[in-house]
Parts: C-alpha cells; structure tokens; sequence
C-alpha cells in the first residue's frame, strides 16, 4: 500500500466529541464542544482537554477551576455542531436550546440532564502549547444514567448511544463490538469431544 506523507498535522481520529458545561465567578453559565479530549491517567483520574484561549469556555474554567464533561447522544448531534460554531459572547446556547440542568454534586458547575454520562471535573493544571492550551483535568464525580446500569452493576455504554468525531464530521458508533479487551490472548474453550461406544 503505497502512502503519502503529510507534514506534521493533527490526524489522530476518530476523537470522542463532548459538551462542555462551565460557570464564572458570576455564576453565568456556557456550554461548548470540544473535540479534542482524553483520558491520560487512570489513578487519579485525569482528562486531558485543548482549549484555544480565545474562547468563553476557556475563560470561564480557569476562573472558576472547574466544568463537567457531558457526553451526548446521536439524538444531540446538531446541538454538539451548534455549540462548537457559536460563541456563547454572541448566544446564551442553554437558553436557546432550553437544555435542561442537573445540579453538580461535586463542583457548582451544572450538566446537562439529556447527557447519558457527565464527568464532573477540577483543573489540575493549564500549560500553553500553540493555538489551544493544555487542560489537565481530575474527575471527581461522574453521573451515569441508571438506564444504563444493568444487573451485574456493569455500565453499558452500549446503549448511551453516543458519538464521535472524525476529520470534521459525526459519527454515531455502532453499538455491536468488534473485539473486547484482551480477547486476542483470551483461552479458547476447549469443547468437550463426546465418546460413542
């Protein structure tokens, strides 16, 4: 397979797409979305975030030291593109979209209720890189819809669906897994042979 080469660009997708819920010291409210997100430690938990400084978001964490992580649903697509292409300087998006609020548990900062999951988190740290800074973020509390908890205590994010983001357009993600961790080394069962006289 022949390949071409780019010179060094930002190619890493798909990406998750979440939306982004923060406050200011005056307890305005503004949601954004974020494509550029990751988990980088298991214990603490940290999420990492780019953020352009340009953006109301931006201003808003690093004031407060704090926002939610809510991951949306195939049915909040146009929400998620709405949300990354106006300025909350120009449009309260809450109020134009009426989202509804879910009281934080851990930080002020509200979620959104139609959000399946939403991680509640502090900043740890904001080191500049370029055109965004990096957000290092601890998750303090995460609220999960409990539709999707099912008997075993699993969570089945099978069923949140969610979506992704890649080179500039939405996907939904297909809810039949491919694989799960650790099946490529995984025992197969050997199965009985039945013995006939």
């Amino acid at each position: 397979m022949n390949k071409l080469n780019f010179k060094g660009s930002v190619m890493l997708n798909p990406t998750p797409v979440v939306l982004v819920t923060s406050k200011n010291k005056s307890n305005k409210l503004n949601v954004f979305t974020v494509g550029w997100v990751s988990t980088v430690c298991t214990k603490k938990p940290i999420i990492a975030m780019g953020i352009r400084p340009e953006r109301l978001s931006y201003e808003y964490i690093k004031e407060s030291g704090e926002c939610v992580i809510n991951l949306p649903t195939k049915s909040m697509v146009k929400i998620v593109d709405y949300c990354g292409v106006v300025s909350g300087r120009k449009e309260d998006k809450i109020k134009h979209f009426n989202l509804e609020l879910h009281k934080g548990i851990s930080i002020s900062t509200p979620s959104l209720q139609n959000s399946p999951v939403a991680l509640e988190c502090k900043v740890k740290s904001i080191t500049p890189l370029g055109t965004h800074d990096l957000f290092l973020l601890e998750v303090l509390n995460v609220k999960i819809d409990e539709n999707l908890i099912d008997s075993n205590n699993k969570i089945c994010f099978d069923k949140a669906n969610l979506i992704c983001y890649s080179h500039g357009e939405y996907y939904g993600l297909n809810s039949k897994p491919i694989g799960s961790f650790g099946y490529s080394i995984k025992k197969k069962n050997k199965k009985k042979r039945s013995h006939h006289k």
